[in-house]
This record gives C-alpha cells, structure tokens and sequence, in this order.
C-alpha cells in the first residue's frame, strides 16, 4: 500500500524560490504545505498559484513554522505515514526526495537525512560558519551518543508517528538538531543519504547574518549539552 507522504516547507519571504521548490517535488507526495512564518512579500501567493497548502505562522522561528505544519497534519481525517521537511530556498533538490523517503520506505527505516556532503555542494552554498557549525555539532554527538550524523541538513524525512512520539519543542534555530538528539534517545533507526547542494535563492536569514549565526550556534550547542547530561 502507498504511503501517504507530506512534505511541511517554512517559508519567509521566499517569492523568487518557493514555486520552483513546490513545482519539483516529485508526484508521490500527496500534499505540499508551506508555512508563511510572517512573510510581507509574495511567497503566499505563490505558494497557492504553485498548488501547496498555505498556512500562516506569524511567530516568527523555524521551529514554530513546523510545528504549525504538524499540527495540521495531526488534525487531518486521513492518517500521515512520512513527513518529510524541506527548506523553501531551493538550495535542496526537490526531486532527490524519492532517494530520501525509499529508506523508510523498503528498509523500515525511522528517520533520514539528506546529507550536504562536500563533494556535492556548489562552490559557496554553505558559508563558512555553516561547515565548522555542523562539523562541531556532530563531532560532539559522536562523542557523547556514538551518533554517526555528518550534518544537520533541512531536508528530511520521517516516520509521522516517530515524528510525534519526539514532543518537538524547538521554536526557533536548535529545531534539527532537537530532532536528531530526540532521535538518538528514543533509538530510532537512521541513515543519511548524500544530496546535491547549491546556492540558495535570495540571502538566508540564519547563516547570512551574524546574529542569525551565533544564535543558531548558540541554540544547537545548548541542546547538545542538555541532552549529555540527562
């Protein structure tokens, strides 16, 4: 039986990426949802014109877009078998997504990760502080959990039930690594797929401003350390 597969995009401002994201996810997914977190610009419009469901979250935070997404997924008559979250930058390649979900879907596998691997990145797609960041997050998770992440890439998929069983609190930038670190203490199985990767549509709003940098890093570190010491 085909699972029912939803793909949950937080969006702000993305008016110049967000139809080319929507128009590339393959046929499989049954329903797009792109969640405005307070956009001013067209993204919404867009977004609709492209065939996603639109809904707003003016809290402005990454996490609080997801969890938005999810709760609409969770009020649905028709049961969610995988999530799958993608950034509405099209910096990801939508259509990748069938590599992504066939873990879970022929190996029963919980949770993947499109991994951002160097040899598959366009030149200057992830910043500087982006590469040390991930590099170090990881580096500590396989220190205290012997996790074998290499990146904490926004393009994923999950088992929903998995998904809801993880109590996702995150608001703002620690949202994937919460995910990853709820993972490890609910030993879920995981794998990671190499993705493509190229420079983002329009300037990011964490890793292309200093403050959106020391808060993420600040964000991932601090649930790293909670979880060491639980």
């Amino acid at each position: 039986m085909k699972p029912i597969i939803k793909v949950i995009i937080p969006a702000y401002n993305e008016q110049d990426s967000i139809a080319n994201v929507i128009k590339d996810i393959p046929s499989i997914v049954d329903e797009i949802i792109v969640v405005s977190n307070n956009s001013t610009d067209k993204t919404e419009e867009n977004a609709i014109k492209a065939g996603a469901t639109v809904l707003k979250e003016n809290q402005k935070g990454y996490g609080f877009a997801c969890l938005k997404g999810m709760d609409y997924i969770e009020n649905k008559a028709i049961k969610t078998d995988i999530v799958v979250f993608l950034d509405g930058d099209y910096s990801d390649y939508p259509e990748q997504l069938t590599e992504l979900v066939a873990p879970i879907i022929e190996k029963d596998i919980d949770f993947v990760i499109g991994s951002r691997v160097k040899q598959l990145r366009e030149k200057g797609s992830m910043t500087v502080p982006q590469i040390f960041g991930n590099w170090l997050a990881t580096s500590l998770m396989k220190l205290f959990f012997n996790a074998n992440f290499t990146d904490l890439g926004p393009f994923r998929a999950i088992k929903y039930n998995k998904l809801v069983a993880l109590k996702m609190e995150d608001k703002t930038y620690g949202w994937t690594v919460e995910m990853q670190l709820k993972a490890l203490k609910q030993k879920l199985s995981y794998v990671e797929i190499p993705m493509k990767y190229r420079n983002r549509i329009g300037v990011s709003k964490v890793s292309g401003t200093v403050k959106g940098s020391v808060m993420a890093g600040i964000k991932i570190l601090g649930w790293i350390f909670k979880y060491s010491f639980k």
